[in-house]
C-alpha cells in the first residue's frame, strides 16, 4: 500500500499513500517503531473527500477510526468534519499553574503526602464521586465557558486571559437535540478528574538555558514547583460523541458513503449533520476548559490549606488537544482537526491569545507517570504542520498488553519507590494503575527530540514529577 517515502530532512517524512499524502514528523528511532496499521488508518482517512492536509506527530498510535496524534485539515467552504478525528474526549487538554515554591519546599515526603490528601479532598478522583459545586449552572457553562462560572470561582482576571480560549461561541438552540440524560450525568462532574490517563501532577522545573529569558518572562525559574492537570469534557463530551456518531453514521448510509473502516465517520461541514456536530462539539469545549479550571480551583484550595492562604498559583496556560477549530491558514478559513495534537504558535502569530502575542504561548506536553513532561514554544517553521506538535508520549502498547508484560516491581522502580526521589502516588496499590506505567508509553524524550529536530517547537523547561494524583 505504501507507494513512496520522501525524506525532507529535519525529521520530516512524506508518505505517498494510495489515497493521498501523509506527513509524519519523527526521528529515525521513532519512525522505525510505527506499525503498518497507522499507515492503513491514514489511507482510510485520506479517502474523506477534499482533504487539504494530513499528518502524524511522533506520538501517533492506533485509535478508533483515526490515530491519536493526527492533524487533518479541510476547507470551511467545501470540506468535511469528522468526529473520529476529534476523539471521544472532546476538548481534552492540559493546564499548568506555577507557584512561588521551590523543589526543596516539598522535598519532605510528609509535605507531599499532605498535598495529595488535600487535593483529593477538593478534587474528586473517584469516578463515582461528584463535586460539590451545586451553585454552578452547568447549562451556563456549556453555553458560555469560563464566562458562565460564578465570580467566586474566578480568583482574578488572569484565570480568564491565560487560556487558549475562554469560551466558544455557537448556536445554543442545538442543545435541544441532546437527550435529557446528558445534563443529568454532567451535573456534579464539573471539577472532577476522571480516570484513565487523566492526572494532576506536582512537578519541579529544569529551565533550558537557551530559553531562560523567555522562561523568566513567563514567570518560570529553575527548581520551581508547578502543577500540571490533564482532563477533558467528562460525560458531556462523551455523550455528544456517542449520540452523534450514530446520527452521522446513519446519514452516511443514506448518502451511500462508506469507508474500509466502519468506525471512521464524517459529514460535509455544510450539512445538517455536520453543523449539529460542530455546534455541540463547541459546547463540550466549553465544558472541558471549565472543568480544568475548576480542578485547578480545587488544587489551589489544597495548596493554600497546606502552605497558607497567601500562596499564589497563577495560571501559566490552558490548552486543548482534541478538537476541530476554524482557523485561517493560507488566506483561507480551514477546519483544523487535532486528535491528540497540540497547537504550538510562534511569537507574533495572530492566533496567539493576546497575553502571549509577543512571546508565543506555552505548549504543554505531558510525559507518562514517572517521566518528565515539557513546556515548549512554537517556532515559525511549524507552519508546515499547521502549527501542530505532539500531545504527549503516545501509547506504545495496549492496556491489556501492558498488564501482561510489565510487573509491579518494574513500575515501582520507575517511580523510584523507597528513595529520596520517590514519586508519590495517591493509589495504595500500583497494580490498579499498572496500565498507566511508563512502559505502556513511548519514550517521551524521543518524542520531544523528534519535534525539536523537525523545528516545530523548542523546549523552554522540563517538568520533573514529584507526586501524581490519578483517577480511580
Amino acid at each position: 500500500m505504501l507507494m513512496q517515502h520522501k525524506r525532507h530532512g529535519g525529521n520530516h517524512h512524506e508518505m505517498e499513500l494510495e489515497h493521498g499524502k501523509l506527513h509524519l514528523f519523527a526521528n529515525e528511532e521513532v519512525f522505525q517503531s510505527f506499525e503498518n496499521k497507522v499507515f492503513d488508518m491514514a489511507n482510510n482517512n485520506l479517502q474523506i473527500p477534499r482533504n487539504r492536509y494530513m499528518s502524524y506527530t511522533p506520538d501517533a498510535h492506533v485509535g478508533i477510526g483515526t490515530c491519536i496524534g493526527t492533524t487533518a485539515v479541510w476547507s470551511m467552504r467545501d470540506g468535511c468534519v469528522s468526529p473520529s478525528i476529534v476523539g471521544s474526549d472532546i476538548g481534552c487538554g492540559m493546564r499548568v499553574h506555577s507557584t512561588s515554591l521551590h523543589k526543596r519546599d516539598i522535598q519532605d515526603k510528609d509535605i507531599r503526602r499532605a498535598l495529595i490528601a488535600a487535593i483529593e479532598k477538593y478534587v474528586p478522583t473517584n469516578e463515582r464521586t461528584n463535586s460539590n459545586y451545586d451553585d454552578i449552572d452547568v447549562m451556563s457553562v456549556v453555553q458560555h465557558g469560563l464566562k458562565g462560572l460564578p465570580e467566586k470561582y474566578v480568583p482574578n482576571e488572569q484565570w480568564l486571559t491565560h487560556v487558549e480560549q475562554s469560551h466558544f461561541a455557537y448556536d445554543h438552540t442545538y442543545l435541544k437535540q441532546l437527550p435529557p440524560k446528558t445534563m443529568k450525568y454532567a451535573r456534579g462532574q464539573l471539577g472532577t478528574l476522571g480516570s484513565g490517563n487523566h492526572f494532576i501532577e506536582i512537578q519541579y522545573l529544569e529551565i533550558n538555558e537557551e530559553y531562560a529569558q523567555l522562561a523568566a518572562k513567563w514567570g518560570l525559574f529553575d527548581g520551581q514547583v508547578v502543577v500540571m492537570i490533564h482532563s477533558g469534557s467528562r460525560s458531556w463530551g462523551g455523550m455528544i460523541g456517542r449520540e452523534h456518531n450514530k446520527v452521522i453514521k446513519e446519514a452516511m448510509n443514506q448518502w451511500g458513503v462508506s469507508n474500509p473502516d466502519p468506525s471512521l465517520i464524517y459529514a460535509p461541514i455544510a450539512s445538517q449533520e455536520g453543523q449539529t456536530y460542530l455546534n455541540l462539539m463547541y459546547s463540550a469545549l466549553n465544558f472541558a476548559v471549565s472543568n480544568r479550571h475548576m480542578i485547578a480551583f480545587g488544587v489551589r484550595e489544597a495548596f493554600r490549606e497546606v502552605f497558607g492562604a497567601d500562596l499564589k498559583m497563577p495560571v501559566l496556560y490552558d490548552l486543548m488537544h482534541n478538537y476541530a477549530l476554524k482557523e485561517f491558514h493560507r488566506n483561507e478559513p480551514m477546519l483544523v482537526h487535532r486528535k491528540g495534537a497540540t497547537r504550538a504558535l510562534p511569537p507574533g502569530h495572530f492566533l496567539n491569545t493576546p497575553v502571549y502575542k509577543e512571546t508565543g504561548h506555552p505548549a504543554l506536553i505531558p510525559g507518562s507517570m514517572g517521566t518528565s513532561s515539557y513546556i515548549m514554544v512554537g517556532k515559525n517553521e511549524g507552519l508546515k504542520n499547521f502549527y501542530s506538535i505532539c500531545h504527549g508520549a503516545g501509547r506504545a502498547r495496549s492496556r491489556r498488553a501492558t498488564k501482561e508484560l510489565v510487573t509491579v516491581d518494574q513500575f515501582e522502580q520507575s517511580l523510584k519507590i523507597g528513595t529520596e526521589e520517590e514519586i508519590l502516588v495517591n493509589h495504595r496499590s500500583l497494580e490498579t494503575i499498572l496500565d498507566e506505567c511508563p512502559q505502556a508509553y513511548k519514550d517521551v524524550d524521543q518524542i520531544i527530540d523528534s519535534v525539536v529536530g523537525a523545528s516545530l517547537a523548542a523546549v523552554v523547561a522540563k517538568c520533573k514529577p514529584m507526586a501524581a494524583i490519578k483517577g480511580i
